[in-house]
């Protein structure tokens, strides 16, 4: 059976939900943005009549308003966008259970089960459109197709507020045309190696030499020429199904920069505190310590360090955080961002270690993970003010 996939995209999703919670900013030209006066001041969202200014998201403020002077910003209200993004998930609920978020504005549907309910899949994607109007005061757009990747291109082919299907008999006729970089994973990089191909549209991918695309992509050029082909085949998951988690992180970006090891370890601490805190409460152990540190001319280096034994403890990851900072950074240098970051994850329970008997090494360190772990009992019932 041919499957319908649903990619559904609430239309300027951050601004929306403000202009849900205050009608008067549909009128004007509006963005979602960080405090002006701090290194955090872009635009994070904007609406339609921002957009027809050339506001683009992720530009500085002081960008937006030289294109907008009279651009009202509005400071982010995360706990109300995940809320609504909750509500919307709700109604999807209604007609499939096999929904799979793309960030907490996106998702696709499998409805292909659904059909003999609520009709086809561009009748569902109407449906979904009055009701999640309706009911939350956002618009959605919804692509339908036979794939995830044609049901993406199709939320995004019209905007806002509108259904757009493509069908395997005339797909091509819409989709060949397209920039190649409109295909889902054709990043600015990407995009650069194909255009250097000659490779513009998704047409001209579909038919490129695949071997060719693999010399120069990997594995990527394989994956991307079945997309242009149609050919993608990967079912939407549950809703209920887990995600596997691949990595626990936690970065700051400063209000005004640091330097020197005293301020750089200070800051660290307290992001390997948090991340060795988060992966005990899902009893995951990381393997390799991952650094990322950005100078504020953005110039970004990352690195990273094997952990002698898999690790939650935080004096741990801080200790191979800030190796890994001394051999690769000059702690004269200003800093403007630092993350932190454990991957290689792996469930404590699978952690096998041998208890020497000439080294308490390991002893110890089960006192200390004790330790750790009844911190965190406190800090749940009394705040993070406990130490």
């Amino acid at each position: 059976m041919e499957r319908t996939i649903l990619h559904c995209d609430c239309n300027s999703f951050y601004a929306s939900v403000e202009s849900v919670l205050r009608p008067e900013l549909k009128n004007v030209p509006m963005a979602v943005g960080g405090d002006e006066e701090s290194r955090h001041g872009i635009i994070l969202a904007k609406n339609e009549l921002a957009k027809k200014y050339n506001v683009k998201t992720a530009e500085t403020i002081w960008q937006a308003k030289r294109k907008c002077p009279g651009l009202v910003i509005v400071p982010p209200h995360h706990s109300l966008y995940k809320e609504y993004s909750a509500r919307v998930m709700d109604i999807y609920k209604r007609y499939t259970d096999l929904i799979e978020p793309f960030g907490l504005d996106e998702a696709w549907l499998d409805v292909t089960g659904s059909k003999r309910l609520f009709g086809d899949g561009a009748r569902i994607a109407d449906t979904l459109r009055e009701t999640v109007k309706s009911e939350t005061g956002l618009t959605i757009s919804v692509g339908v197709s036979f794939c995830k990747v044609f049901a993406k291109l199709g939320s995004d082919y019209k905007k806002p507020d509108a259904t757009t299907v493509f069908s395997k008999p005339d797909w091509q006729k819409y989709i060949y045309p397209m920039s190649v970089s409109e295909l889902l994973f054709v990043g600015k990089n990407t995009s650069k190696v194909l255009s250097r191909l000659g490779i513009k549209t998704i047409g001209q991918l579909a038919m490129a030499d695949e071997g060719l695309l693999v010399s120069q992509l990997g594995k990527a050029g394989h994956q991307l020429h079945l997309y242009a082909l149609g050919e993608d085949n990967e079912p939407v998951r549950s809703v209920y199904d887990e995600d596997e988690v691949k990595s626990v992180g936690r970065g700051e970006t400063f209000p005004a920069d640091i330097s020197g090891y005293d301020d750089i370890k200070h800051n660290i601490r307290w992001l390997c505190d948090d991340i060795a805190s988060r992966m005990r409460k899902r009893s995951l152990k990381c393997t390799t310590v991952q650094v990322t540190i950005k100078d504020p001319n953005f110039h970004t280096i990352q690195r990273q360090k094997k952990a002698e034994k898999p690790t939650f403890l935080a004096r741990e990851i801080q200790n191979l955080a800030m190796e890994i900072i001394e051999e690769n950074w000059n702690m004269k240098l200003p800093v403007r961002m630092i993350t932190v970051t454990g991957t290689g994850l792996i469930k404590s329970d699978e952690v096998n270690e041998q208890i020497s008997l000439f080294d308490g090494n390991t002893e110890r360190r089960k006192k200390a993970e004790k330790l750790e772990k009844t911190l965190d009992d406190l800090k749940n019932r009394y705040g993070n003010t406990i130490k």
